[in-house]
């Protein structure tokens, strides 16, 4: 789709609230450039988690969430508005993230680090370092345990848990039935509670211990209460 763009910002046909997506589709097949800038900010997010929990990878999936865009502006004429703008760019990331994959087993594993490094910031809202110490290294356990789920239960989970899609829409995105996609979200939710459940499960038992000074003290303080000795 050959379009011309120019910058335009004003909003005002919409009045003070956000325009819809098929407002928005509207302007930006007129040629606005902040049209289609609204819809990729109002979708990057959710494009985003969609890639990332088919690679693993944070730098991948900003390219799928590039290519998306640049893929959904060029073929926009396309779309008919059958589906929601949200499912049919969630389904071109879907299907670009999985390419990738395929194309990585064939040539070679994705060049990605530790997957940890895509781990976000923990935004501070007057919580101590302790308190965002304590949130990243929950966050980092949260995310190792979903990245070793089956990329099937992978991408349902992010999907519906994280992205917040309903069941119809993920089975449109990932196209099949209503039925797999619950039975791969109850599957999904169980193998994550085990493998959070095994991973914390040792800090769990390390909690409130009572152990070395503060066992001493509470003896010492007790007994001098009491008048006893110790021998």
């Amino acid at each position: 789709m050959a379009v011309n763009l120019q910058i335009n910002v004003d909003w005002s046909p919409s009045g003070p609230e956000e325009p819809s997506d098929h407002e928005l589709i509207a302007r930006v097949r007129k040629g606005e450039a902040a049209a289609f800038e609204r819809l990729m900010r109002r979708y990057n997010q959710r494009l985003f988690r969609a890639a990332r929990s088919v690679l693993r990878d944070d730098s991948e999936a900003e390219d799928v969430v590039q290519e998306t865009f640049v893929r959904a502006y060029r073929h926009l004429a396309d779309f008919k508005e059958r589906s929601s703008l949200a499912t049919w760019l969630t389904q071109i990331a879907v299907h670009e993230a999985l390419a990738r994959v395929r194309r990585s087993r064939r040539f070679g594993s994705l060049d990605g680090d530790d997957h940890e490094r895509g781990i976000s910031q923990v935004e501070s809202s007057g919580a101590g370092p302790e308190q965002e110490t304590s949130a990243r290294e929950l966050r980092s356990v949260l995310v190792s345990a979903i990245d070793a789920l089956p990329e099937d239960l992978r991408i349902v989970f992010v999907l519906r848990e994280v992205d917040g899609l309903s069941t119809i829409e993920t089975s449109e995105i990932l196209q099949i039935s209503t039925e797999a996609v619950r039975v791969r979200l109850h599957r999904a939710r169980a193998a994550l509670r085990s493998r959070v459940e095994r991973a914390v499960g040792e800090e769990l038992r390390a909690l409130f211990e009572f152990a070395g000074a503060r066992c001493d003290r509470t003896v010492a303080q007790v007994f001098h209460k009491l008048g006893l000795s110790r021998a």
